[in-house]
């Protein structure tokens, strides 16, 4: 089969690929900030829904007044004044910097987090792009750090990681696995239980020792997504990075006071971050660990 016109363009126009990973990780990344938002606003109106259904004596939940909210509609709007943003507003960073990081029409300040996430996954798409170049294994990659993304920060915002991203992702992996794109069936398989075991049986044995939860079950469902994308050998790499990178994230918070004291901290992030890192660039900190060793 011959290969189609514009993919031979991307093969051998590097300059071209790569501005199109930027361009198309700036709009994912401004969609993306959408799903951060709203996302875990639609779980809280389901969950409020199916409450008022157990609690109605008919069993229907009684109508509202709240509009109905997806992640297409309503359209943009400001959070503080409810001015419905143009589209010359809603352009990834640019916009933004237009505005001077406030409202055009109430001059609320714009939180910056929205730009730095139109940055961070324009830079992460673009990573995995030079890293897999225009192949298979980079739609499926991007399709993982996007997900990835979507949930880290939403854990940062509400310490919960949806079963509604999680498990689609994490079956994807085990379809992928069919065809050998990063890992065979086998491991695949033994790498979702192993992700998942391994976690809950750590949680289980932190409360039996403490009479505390150490951790939520969103995180077992994450390491297992990557058992079942990367492998279960990938896993022991995964804990090791995300428990480095709690570790020095949560001392830093700590030692600035940026951290209340007895107030958890999301471990979801870490482990996306440990994750990803592993799904880029597993291979080669293996074998820098095997030369400085001296075991290869």
């Amino acid at each position: 089969m011959s290969t189609p016109a514009w993919l031979e363009l991307l093969q051998t126009t590097p300059w071209l690929l790569y501005t199109s990973a930027v361009l198309l990780g700036l709009i994912l990344g401004s969609f993306l900030n959408v799903v951060i938002l709203r996302l875990p606003r639609m779980m809280e109106a389901g969950w409020r829904r199916d409450c008022a259904e157990l609690l109605s004596p008919d069993g229907t939940a009684p109508e509202t007044d709240e509009p109905p909210l997806s992640l297409s509609k309503p359209a943009s709007t400001c959070p503080s004044c409810g001015h419905r943003l143009r589209v010359h507003e809603n352009i990834p960073i640019l916009s933004y910097v237009w505005l001077r990081g406030r409202c055009s029409k109430c001059k609320t300040r714009i939180s910056l987090r929205y730009p730095l996430v139109e940055a961070l996954t324009a830079l992460l798409t673009l990573i995995v792009v030079i890293q897999f170049g225009p192949t298979w294994q980079a739609a499926a990659a991007l399709l993982l750090t996007w997900s990835l993304i979507t949930l880290a920060v939403i854990d940062l915002d509400t310490q919960l990681l949806p079963d509604s991203l999680t498990l689609p992702v994490l079956w994807l992996g085990l379809f992928l696995s069919l065809f050998g794109l990063f890992t065979d069936s086998q491991s695949a398989i033994i790498g979702a239980v192993a992700g998942y075991l391994s976690l809950w049986v750590v949680f289980q044995l932190f409360r039996l020792a403490t009479g505390k939860e150490g951790m939520g079950y969103g995180d077992f469902k994450l390491l297992a997504l990557f058992g079942a994308w990367l492998g279960w050998p990938a896993l022991p790499q995964i804990i090791l990075l995300s428990a480095l990178v709690g570790a020095l994230v949560g001392i830093g918070l700590i030692l600035s006071g940026r951290h209340e004291s007895g107030k958890p901290l999301p471990f979801g992030p870490y482990l996306a971050a440990a994750g990803w890192i592993s799904l880029i660039w597993g291979e080669a900190i293996n074998g820098a660990y095997l030369r400085l060793s001296g075991l290869a």
